[in-house]
Order: C-alpha cells, then sequence, then structure tokens
C-alpha cells in the first residue's frame, strides 16, 4: 500500500490550559493519522483521548512538507547543503 503526506491539525486540553498542534506524517489512510496523533499525544503528554480534538486532517504534497524528516524521507531535502 502507498503511503501519503498527510497534515492533522488541532488541540488538546492539558489542566486548564489548551494547546494547539500540527502534525506531519506518512500514512496509507486518514483513520491511520488519527489513530496516531491520538496515540502519540496520550503517550507524551499524557492527554486522554476525549481532551483530544482533531479539527482538520488533509492530504499534502510531498512537497509541501514542513517537516525535515519527513522531506528527508522523501529525499526531496538533503544533508548536505
Amino acid at each position: 500500500m502507498d503511503k501519503k503526506v498527510w497534515r492533522a491539525s488541532g488541540e488538546y486540553k492539558k489542566g486548564k490550559m489548551k494547546k494547539t498542534f500540527v502534525r506531519e506524517m506518512l500514512a496509507a489512510k486518514e483513520a491511520m493519522v488519527r489513530e496516531r496523533i491520538l496515540s502519540e499525544l496520550g503517550s507524551r503528554h499524557r492527554v486522554r483521548r476525549k481532551d483530544i480534538v482533531i479539527t482538520e486532517i488533509m492530504e499534502i504534497k510531498p512537497e509541501d512538507a514542513k517537516s525535515l524528516e519527513i522531506r528527508r524521507f522523501l529525499g526531496i531535502e538533503s544533508e548536505i547543503g
């Protein structure tokens, strides 16, 4: 299955504060992106799934990715220069 580049944004509540996030990742389907975001935010920031609101998940062109890690993985960005 071919992987696509996705950009997801939203917010989560931690205590009394609301924090926003934007994540880019490689995945085959939108459902995989949603599950991975819920899993990572819960694990790294100890946020419950019910406190995470994903407002937008959209497929983007590989050239539009801002994440250096993804750009290097796809061969768009080189480590030299």
